[in-house]
């Protein structure tokens, strides 16, 4: 399958380096990375889906969390390590593919992480009626809303790279078929094609951070009200691996789209995508898990159980 008005029917990814010496010790590092992200997303998937105790609207959405990024590191991840030891050669059709699910995932997550936001919002500020605010029916209609946004991304950004002419030019400097590396290839103008993906982008990033950016200022403001050091302490301790999560995702997501690829060099680009594509779905396991008392807790019953049992 060719792009529309093309004669590419295929694209070869560069991946992250050219240089010999790095290929296998990178190659090495990073599947050691998809190996951790596997295991730790899995887990906690496993974990939350077989205890009731974490059957909480805050355990529901990092559950999808975790399927989220189990999901799109799958997307990235496999292409990336081929690079490493061979020729990384995928059919347009593949590319395309590939560009829908990662946007797909990258922007459900976004959307994820502002609802998580919003239940440890109304879990602080208004605690005694949490239960009814955060309904399993006002759940499953927020992460509809998550996919919803996802899915009208990606359609987006494929949609926007699928119209353009590609000629003899086929070498994608990524290791992955992202959207600016592609632009770069087109025969024609795209200056609409970056206006569209500026937009589009904003939208994706600006709306969540907005919404974390208000539940948090009304969080904070509500800690600041409770007198004992104690309850601080505790309303501090539910929001912070939260607070890093957004921190790693929302800053080098920004970084790489909010900027023309003019002013940020494709081979930084690359760089700093290592952080939402194959570092933050590695460490959110790890963060969400030694850092919350209720998964430690779980898991050591869990354990306790298959081992005694």
């Amino acid at each position: 399958m060719a792009a529309k008005n093309s004669s590419v029917t295929e694209f070869i990814l560069t991946g992250l380096t050219d240089q010999p010496g790095l290929q296998i010790p990178l190659f090495l590092l990073f599947l050691g990375f998809y190996m951790v992200t596997l295991l730790g997303n899995l887990g906690l998937i496993t974990l939350i889906g077989l205890n009731s105790r974490l059957h909480t609207p805050m355990y529901f959405f990092l559950f999808n969390l975790s399927l989220v990024d189990f999901c799109y590191s799958t997307t990235i991840t496999p292409k990336m390590l081929k690079s490493f030891v061979s020729k990384n050669i995928i059919l347009y059709a593949e590319c395309m593919t590939q560009l829908f699910f990662f946007c797909f995932f990258v922007i459900s997550e976004s959307f994820l992480l502002s609802a998580m936001a919003y239940d440890r919002y109304v879990a602080i500020c208004k605690p005694l009626v949490y239960t009814l605010t955060m309904s399993p029916q006002v759940c499953l209609f927020l992460l509809l809303g998550v996919y919803v946004m996802g899915f009208s991304g990606a359609m987006v950004h494929m949609g926007s790279i699928a119209s353009l002419t590609f000629c003899a030019d086929n070498l994608v400097n990524h290791f992955m078929c992202d959207i600016f590396p592609l632009l770069e290839l087109s025969c024609n103008s795209t200056y609409v094609h970056e206006l569209v993906v500026f937009v589009r982008v904003a939208m994706d990033i600006r709306i969540p951070i907005v919404t974390i950016f208000i539940s948090y200022a009304l969080i904070l403001s509500s800690i600041l009200h409770i007198h004992s050091t104690e309850g601080r302490s505790k309303a501090f301790s539910t929001c912070s691996s939260h607070i890093i999560v957004v921190s790693l995702f929302f800053g080098s997501g920004a970084f790489v789209y909010l900027k023309p690829p003019s002013i940020l060099p494709l081979n930084q680009g690359k760089v700093f995508s290592l952080f939402y594509t194959i570092v933050v779905p590695m460490l959110n396991p790890l963060i969400y898990s030694l850092r919350n008392k209720d998964v430690k807790v779980t898991l050591r019953k869990t354990l306790e159980r298959k081992i005694f049992s």
